[in-house]
């Protein structure tokens, strides 16, 4: 029985070393491909694509450059690969290599720019004081693209970047303005009612009309926040004006509308007690007005030109 245990034990050390052998083997065979990718003058091109294909296995694998224009595709089986680049702007360039085991290779391309379209030539028709004369560009050519102005590849993705989020915080600011408007409705209501919610006289209907529409502003209150909070800022943008005013108002109707419906749930509990508003829930008004007189003067500072 021992004799049948040692055996099994060594046969399984056997395949351990086997299948530990085996991944060194297929990590040392593996290769590199690295290069850079420039365009007609020497600059770099960011963000090309680079698919690498295994010409064998029909395999793929897509990679990117970075800002410098260099890609780096790791672990690659040896065999011949398709190279195929593209990027905006320029045309497909497509070209093989042959990757050796354990090997690193280099394989750099210039991309040339997409050719844009020739203008037409003139009419034999056309006479001397004719519009179509021979260097004029095409009536059919709309306004230059950025290229065309002199901007690399890289610049120009970057503006759109740029643009997509400049596109992306006003439409959250639109939102945020619209729900800010809206706000207003319930916290007028609110305010209104709060003049039969406190007193002597005061019902619990009246109490609890109060309390519904203060929760209905507060929910609209933080909705409308969120889309300012989360609206993504644009790198060099400075706030100034009327702006700077609204945000610096927001410091204080913020931190009211968070403390008004607390300092109102106590003195709620303390009416439905059957007890007279006392401590600190009595500041329940005061905070109350403040914080509606802030949140309008907020809404103003952007409506009236001053």
């Amino acid at each position: 029985m021992k004799l049948r245990g040692a055996k099994v034990v060594y046969t399984a050390g056997i395949a351990l070393v086997l299948v530990l052998n085996s991944g060194v083997l297929r990590a040392q065979d593996a290769a590199t491909l690295t290069g850079s990718i420039t365009d007609a003058a020497g600059k770099a091109v960011a963000s090309a694509r680079v698919s690498c294909k295994n010409l064998t296995t029909g395999q793929s694998t897509e990679i990117q450059t970075n800002a410098a224009g260099v890609y780096s595709a790791p672990n690659l089986a040896p065999a011949d690969y398709e190279l195929s680049i593209a990027a905006e702007g320029f045309e497909l360039k497509t070209f093989t290599v042959t990757l050796t085991a354990g090997a690193s290779q280099t394989a750099d391309a210039t991309l040339m720019a997409t050719q844009t379209q020739q203008p037409a030539p003139p009419s034999p028709a056309a006479t001397p004081g004719s519009s179509e004369l021979p260097n004029a560009p095409s009536s059919s050519k709309s306004e230059p693209s950025l290229q065309d102005l002199g901007f690399s590849p890289a610049e120009t993705q970057g503006n759109l970047k740029q643009q997509a989020l400049l596109d992306k915080r006003t439409h959250m600011l639109k939102i945020h303005q619209r729900l800010g408007l809206i706000t207003t409705i319930p916290l007028v209501a609110t305010v209104v009612t709060s003049l039969s919610a406190g007193g002597k006289s005061t019902s619990t209907t009246s109490r609890d009309l109060h309390v519904a529409l203060g929760g209905v502003t507060g929910d609209l209150y933080f909705a409308s926040a969120y889309y300012a909070i989360r609206a993504p800022r644009v790198p060099g943008t400075e706030t100034r004006g009327p702006i700077r005013l609204h945000k610096t108002l927001a410091w204080i109707h913020g931190p009211g509308m968070i403390l008004t419906p607390i300092l109102g749930a106590m003195a709620f509990n303390e009416k439905s007690n059957g007890q007279r508003v006392h401590g600190i829930a009595a500041a329940h008004g005061p905070v109350a007005i403040v914080t509606a007189g802030a949140y309008g003067a907020a809404l103003l500072a952007v409506s009236v030109k001053f």
